[in-house]
């Protein structure tokens, strides 16, 4: 754990007031709360700024400037907490099944954490986006396991696991991995790619998302999709000031006055029906 970690700082930008005991009980709680304080958004690698891993940056960006970020700097900020708190924890990575095609598997692409507690493994993930977990999981297979929003549950494939969320009453798979414990150095190198690689998507489409207790808000480009516990509601951000004011008020973004940001929004609006 750094030395120049808050943790004060991050407690009280998640909102978190209870029990600083490195219980299920803790895990818990602050696991629900980052994800709804702390939104998805990919707007450095979009806008073209960078994206530094060290924790002075990820305090100063996603604390103090409340501002969110991707899977590295969600869980990475996320690890520092949990051992600030005393939580036993592990490196992990992944690679991204949702939306994903079938062949080739892609890269080890996304971060994630392995907590023992007590002697018991729980997978631990604030990062992915529009499907983030909102509990910890059980490393257990073959169980749906419940939480404030979709079941998971693990499936076992040889040397790892197959992460499942039930998603209008299907299962569909977001991520496979392994319990290979990760660098520091592993997630820098897959930061750079997406970052900088011609193929990444992150570099062209905004993407956001925030889990509240009513449902998750997803942002895609211009079009903004609200998952309720009943319904969908589907809208389309007809202009770069519309979708600025989503960013600020659905998904709590401070964003900074900044003209290439201006310039990067105003090249998301697509008409409606694109």
């Amino acid at each position: 754990m750094p030395a120049s970690f808050d943790l004060d700082a991050y407690l009280d930008r998640i909102g978190y007031q209870g029990s600083r005991a490195p219980t299920l009980d803790t895990l818990e709680a602050v696991h629900a709360l980052h994800p709804a304080a702390i939104p998805f958004e990919n707007l450095n690698p979009l806008v073209g700024w960078p994206v530094p891993l060290d924790i002075e940056s990820l305090q100063a960006k996603m604390i103090l400037g409340r501002r969110g970020g991707w899977c590295f700097e969600h869980n990475t900020l996320f690890r520092c907490a949990l051992d600030s708190l005393g939580f036993s924890v592990s490196n992990l990575a992944a690679r991204v099944l949702w939306n994903a095609p079938a062949d080739p598997i892609g890269p080890r692409s996304h971060m994630l954490l392995l907590v023992n507690l007590n002697g018991l493994p729980y997978i631990a993930d604030v990062g992915f986006g529009g499907n983030v977990l909102t509990a910890p999981l059980r490393l257990e297979p073959h169980i749906g396991q419940s939480t404030p929003h979709e079941s998971h549950r693990l499936l076992p494939i040889e040397n790892g696991f197959v992460l499942e969320a039930c998603v209008r009453d299907e299962w569909s798979s977001l991520y496979r991995f392994t319990l290979e414990p990760q660098f520091h150095s592993d997630y820098e190198v897959s930061n750079w790619y997406l970052c900088h690689h011609p193929s990444s998507f992150f570099r062209y489409m905004l993407l956001g998302a925030r889990v509240k207790p009513e449902g998750r808000y997803a942002l895609r480009n211009n079009a903004l999709t609200i998952h309720g516990k009943n319904e969908t509601e589907k809208r389309t951000l007809p202009h770069a000031a519309a979708l600025r004011a989503c960013l600020e008020t659905d998904l709590g973004l401070l964003l900074p006055q900044s003209p290439e940001l201006d310039v990067a929004l105003e090249r998301l609006i697509q008409p409606p029906g694109v």
